[in-house]
Protein backbone atom coordinates (compact mmCIF):
# COMPACT_ATOMS: atom_id res chain seq x y z
CA UNK A 1 0.00 0.00 0.00
CA UNK A 2 2.77 2.44 0.42
CA UNK A 3 4.17 2.60 -3.00
CA UNK A 4 0.51 3.88 -3.90
CA UNK A 5 1.41 6.85 -1.92
CA UNK A 6 4.80 7.58 -3.97
CA UNK A 7 5.30 9.89 -7.05
CA UNK A 8 9.35 9.03 -6.93
CA UNK A 9 10.35 9.51 -10.43
CA UNK A 10 7.03 10.87 -11.89
CA UNK A 11 8.23 14.10 -13.67
CA UNK A 12 5.56 16.60 -12.35
CA UNK A 13 5.78 20.87 -13.19
CA UNK A 14 4.45 23.28 -10.63
CA UNK A 15 4.24 27.36 -11.24
CA UNK A 16 5.88 29.22 -9.41
CA UNK A 17 7.69 28.12 -6.57
CA UNK A 18 9.34 30.68 -4.88
CA UNK A 19 5.93 32.39 -3.22
CA UNK A 20 4.30 31.86 0.24
CA UNK A 21 2.72 28.35 -1.30
CA UNK A 22 5.15 27.16 -3.61
CA UNK A 23 8.16 27.55 -1.70
CA UNK A 24 6.67 24.97 0.48
CA UNK A 25 5.29 22.97 -2.46
CA UNK A 26 8.76 22.57 -4.04
CA UNK A 27 10.00 21.27 -0.69
CA UNK A 28 7.41 18.41 -0.49
CA UNK A 29 7.11 17.64 -4.00
CA UNK A 30 11.02 17.73 -4.48
CA UNK A 31 11.37 15.47 -1.37
CA UNK A 32 9.44 12.63 -2.96
CA UNK A 33 12.03 11.85 -5.70
CA UNK A 34 10.12 13.24 -8.21
CA UNK A 35 11.79 14.77 -11.17
CA UNK A 36 10.39 18.73 -10.54
CA UNK A 37 10.31 21.62 -12.59
CA UNK A 38 8.84 24.48 -11.47
CA UNK A 39 8.31 27.42 -13.45
CA UNK A 40 7.35 31.32 -13.44
CA UNK A 41 8.16 34.82 -14.81
CA UNK A 42 11.15 35.86 -12.39
CA UNK A 43 13.13 32.50 -13.24
CA UNK A 44 16.28 33.89 -11.20
CA UNK A 45 14.72 33.44 -8.04
CA UNK A 46 13.50 29.75 -9.19
CA UNK A 47 16.99 28.93 -9.96
CA UNK A 48 18.36 29.88 -6.52
CA UNK A 49 15.17 27.96 -5.21
CA UNK A 50 16.18 24.98 -7.53
CA UNK A 51 20.04 25.30 -6.12
CA UNK A 52 18.32 24.65 -2.93
CA UNK A 53 17.07 21.92 -3.59
CA UNK A 54 19.42 20.26 -6.17
CA UNK A 55 22.05 20.83 -2.82
CA UNK A 56 20.37 18.31 -0.51
CA UNK A 57 20.54 15.90 -3.88
CA UNK A 58 17.03 15.98 -5.32
CA UNK A 59 15.62 16.62 -8.83
CA UNK A 60 14.64 20.57 -9.52
CA UNK A 61 14.94 22.36 -12.90
CA UNK A 62 13.88 26.27 -13.34
CA UNK A 63 11.85 27.24 -16.20
CA UNK A 64 11.06 30.95 -17.62
CA UNK A 65 7.38 30.92 -17.99
CA UNK A 66 4.47 33.64 -18.42
CA UNK A 67 1.64 32.09 -17.76
CA UNK A 68 -1.00 34.32 -19.20
CA UNK A 69 0.82 33.67 -23.18
CA UNK A 70 -0.17 30.53 -24.75
CA UNK A 71 3.37 30.85 -26.64
CA UNK A 72 5.12 31.39 -23.61
CA UNK A 73 2.50 27.71 -22.32
CA UNK A 74 3.43 25.69 -25.07
CA UNK A 75 7.17 26.71 -25.13
CA UNK A 76 7.39 25.51 -21.67
CA UNK A 77 5.04 22.50 -22.38
CA UNK A 78 7.79 21.23 -25.49
CA UNK A 79 10.87 21.83 -22.90
CA UNK A 80 9.23 19.76 -20.59
CA UNK A 81 8.71 16.98 -22.90
CA UNK A 82 11.89 17.46 -25.08
CA UNK A 83 13.78 16.55 -21.70
CA UNK A 84 12.35 14.24 -20.03
CA UNK A 85 10.13 12.69 -22.86
CA UNK A 86 6.37 12.78 -20.88
CA UNK A 87 4.68 14.86 -17.34
CA UNK A 88 2.54 12.78 -14.99
CA UNK A 89 1.45 15.91 -13.13
CA UNK A 90 0.77 19.55 -13.26
CA UNK A 91 0.78 21.81 -9.98
CA UNK A 92 -0.92 24.78 -10.61
CA UNK A 93 0.17 27.36 -8.48
CA UNK A 94 1.15 30.43 -9.60
CA UNK A 95 -0.82 33.77 -8.76
CA UNK A 96 -0.09 37.17 -9.76
CA UNK A 97 -1.74 39.68 -7.21
CA UNK A 98 -1.60 43.28 -9.01
CA UNK A 99 -5.11 44.07 -7.80
CA UNK A 100 -4.66 45.80 -4.12
CA UNK A 101 -7.78 47.07 -3.24
CA UNK A 102 -11.60 46.73 -4.55
CA UNK A 103 -10.93 50.36 -6.09
CA UNK A 104 -8.07 49.51 -8.28
CA UNK A 105 -7.89 50.76 -11.76
CA UNK A 106 -9.34 48.39 -14.02
CA UNK A 107 -5.94 47.20 -15.81
CA UNK A 108 -5.08 45.73 -12.66
CA UNK A 109 -7.82 43.20 -12.90
CA UNK A 110 -7.39 42.68 -16.76
CA UNK A 111 -3.65 41.48 -16.09
CA UNK A 112 -5.30 39.65 -13.15
CA UNK A 113 -7.49 37.61 -15.00
CA UNK A 114 -4.79 36.93 -17.91
CA UNK A 115 -2.46 35.16 -15.36
CA UNK A 116 -4.69 34.18 -13.40
CA UNK A 117 -8.36 32.78 -15.37
CA UNK A 118 -6.98 32.85 -18.94
CA UNK A 119 -2.87 31.15 -17.81
CA UNK A 120 -4.85 28.41 -15.71
CA UNK A 121 -6.89 27.65 -18.59
CA UNK A 122 -3.69 27.25 -20.88
CA UNK A 123 -1.45 25.23 -18.40
CA UNK A 124 -4.30 22.74 -17.96
CA UNK A 125 -5.24 22.51 -21.44
CA UNK A 126 -1.77 22.28 -22.89
CA UNK A 127 -0.36 20.04 -20.50
CA UNK A 128 -3.42 17.97 -19.60
CA UNK A 129 -3.98 17.23 -23.32
CA UNK A 130 -0.28 15.65 -23.17
CA UNK A 131 -1.27 13.67 -20.18
CA UNK A 132 -4.45 12.58 -22.08
CA UNK A 133 -2.03 11.00 -25.00
CA UNK A 134 -0.40 9.38 -22.23
CA UNK A 135 -3.77 7.84 -20.74
CA UNK A 136 -2.42 8.99 -17.62
CA UNK A 137 -1.64 12.00 -15.03
CA UNK A 138 -2.74 13.97 -12.15
CA UNK A 139 -3.23 17.92 -12.22
CA UNK A 140 -3.65 19.60 -9.10
CA UNK A 141 -5.28 23.10 -8.88
CA UNK A 142 -4.35 25.11 -5.73
CA UNK A 143 -7.47 27.32 -5.11
CA UNK A 144 -8.50 29.05 -1.76
CA UNK A 145 -11.51 28.75 0.54
CA UNK A 146 -11.60 32.70 -0.86
CA UNK A 147 -13.30 30.49 -3.45
CA UNK A 148 -15.99 28.99 -1.40
CA UNK A 149 -17.23 31.53 1.23
CA UNK A 150 -17.48 34.97 1.13
CA UNK A 151 -14.90 37.31 2.74
CA UNK A 152 -14.98 38.28 6.07
CA UNK A 153 -14.33 41.43 6.72
CA UNK A 154 -14.30 42.01 10.25
CA UNK A 155 -11.32 40.50 10.53
CA UNK A 156 -9.45 43.18 8.58
CA UNK A 157 -11.25 46.07 11.65
CA UNK A 158 -8.77 48.14 13.18
CA UNK A 159 -5.46 46.73 10.66
CA UNK A 160 -3.45 48.58 8.46
CA UNK A 161 -4.59 45.92 5.57
CA UNK A 162 -7.36 47.37 3.98
CA UNK A 163 -10.38 45.55 2.33
CA UNK A 164 -9.03 42.53 0.27
CA UNK A 165 -9.72 42.82 -3.73
CA UNK A 166 -12.39 41.15 -6.12
CA UNK A 167 -10.26 39.53 -8.27
CA UNK A 168 -9.06 36.44 -6.04
CA UNK A 169 -12.47 35.75 -5.45
CA UNK A 170 -12.94 35.59 -8.72
CA UNK A 171 -10.71 33.10 -9.96
CA UNK A 172 -10.56 31.13 -7.44
CA UNK A 173 -14.10 30.78 -7.32
CA UNK A 174 -14.04 29.97 -11.17
CA UNK A 175 -10.91 27.40 -10.66
CA UNK A 176 -12.99 25.21 -8.53
CA UNK A 177 -15.57 24.95 -11.27
CA UNK A 178 -12.48 24.82 -13.85
CA UNK A 179 -11.33 21.77 -11.79
CA UNK A 180 -14.82 19.93 -12.35
CA UNK A 181 -15.19 20.52 -16.25
CA UNK A 182 -11.53 18.96 -16.55
CA UNK A 183 -12.13 16.15 -14.29
CA UNK A 184 -15.40 15.41 -16.57
CA UNK A 185 -13.40 15.75 -19.89
CA UNK A 186 -9.92 14.16 -18.82
CA UNK A 187 -11.66 11.54 -16.92
CA UNK A 188 -12.02 9.19 -20.11
CA UNK A 189 -8.88 9.69 -20.45
CA UNK A 190 -7.99 8.28 -17.23
CA UNK A 191 -6.39 11.91 -16.01
CA UNK A 192 -7.62 13.34 -12.75
CA UNK A 193 -8.08 16.42 -12.13
CA UNK A 194 -8.27 17.85 -8.55
CA UNK A 195 -8.28 21.25 -6.43
CA UNK A 196 -6.92 22.24 -2.53
CA UNK A 197 -8.37 25.22 -1.35
CA UNK A 198 -5.97 26.34 1.41
CA UNK A 199 -6.88 28.98 4.57
CA UNK A 200 -4.86 31.62 5.77
CA UNK A 201 -1.25 30.80 5.81
CA UNK A 202 0.64 32.73 8.22
CA UNK A 203 2.90 35.65 6.86
CA UNK A 204 3.41 38.36 9.85
CA UNK A 205 -0.40 39.85 9.92
CA UNK A 206 -0.96 42.44 12.88
CA UNK A 207 -2.23 41.15 15.60
CA UNK A 208 -5.80 41.61 15.62
CA UNK A 209 -6.29 39.91 12.16
CA UNK A 210 -4.37 37.13 13.61
CA UNK A 211 -6.23 36.55 16.62
CA UNK A 212 -9.65 37.43 14.85
CA UNK A 213 -8.55 34.50 12.43
CA UNK A 214 -7.55 31.80 14.76
CA UNK A 215 -10.73 31.56 16.28
CA UNK A 216 -12.48 31.00 13.11
CA UNK A 217 -10.48 27.93 12.99
CA UNK A 218 -10.76 23.95 14.48
CA UNK A 219 -7.03 23.82 15.30
CA UNK A 220 -6.85 27.59 16.48
CA UNK A 221 -4.38 28.74 14.14
CA UNK A 222 -3.40 29.71 10.38
CA UNK A 223 -1.42 27.02 8.10
CA UNK A 224 2.33 26.87 7.86
CA UNK A 225 4.89 26.02 4.40
CA UNK A 226 4.47 22.45 5.82
CA UNK A 227 0.51 21.94 5.83
CA UNK A 228 -0.02 22.07 2.15
CA UNK A 229 2.37 19.47 0.15
CA UNK A 230 0.76 16.69 1.96
CA UNK A 231 -2.78 16.92 0.04
CA UNK A 232 -0.72 18.11 -2.74
CA UNK A 233 1.37 15.22 -2.65
CA UNK A 234 -1.31 12.84 -2.12
CA UNK A 235 -3.45 13.75 -5.38
CA UNK A 236 -0.71 13.71 -7.05
CA UNK A 237 -0.06 9.79 -6.02
CA UNK A 238 -1.89 6.73 -7.09
CA UNK A 239 -2.97 6.70 -3.85
CA UNK A 240 -6.07 8.92 -4.82
CA UNK A 241 -6.42 7.09 -7.99
CA UNK A 242 -10.45 7.03 -7.81
CA UNK A 243 -10.28 10.66 -6.79
CA UNK A 244 -11.15 13.53 -9.54
CA UNK A 245 -13.35 16.61 -9.89
CA UNK A 246 -12.80 17.14 -6.08
CA UNK A 247 -11.98 20.44 -4.07
CA UNK A 248 -10.29 19.72 -0.31
CA UNK A 249 -10.21 22.44 1.69
CA UNK A 250 -6.32 22.80 3.58
CA UNK A 251 -7.79 24.92 6.40
CA UNK A 252 -8.28 24.00 9.68
CA UNK A 253 -11.50 23.87 9.32
CA UNK A 254 -12.02 27.48 8.59
CA UNK A 255 -14.69 26.86 6.56
CA UNK A 256 -16.68 23.75 8.24
CA UNK A 257 -17.29 26.19 10.89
Amino acid sequence: MSDTFSIKDKVVVLTGGAGLFGRGLVAAIAATGTKLVIASRDVTKLERVAAEENGKGRSVVAEKLDQGDEASVLALRDRVLKRFGRVDGLVNNSVARPMKSPGAPVAAWEESMRVNATGVFLMTRAFGEVMCRQKSGSIVNIASIQGMVGPSLELYEGTNMGDPPPDYFFHKGGMINLTRFYAALFGRDNVRVNCVSPGGFFNNQPEPFLSRYCSRTFLGRMADDTDLGGPVVFLLSDAARYITGANLPVDGGYSAK
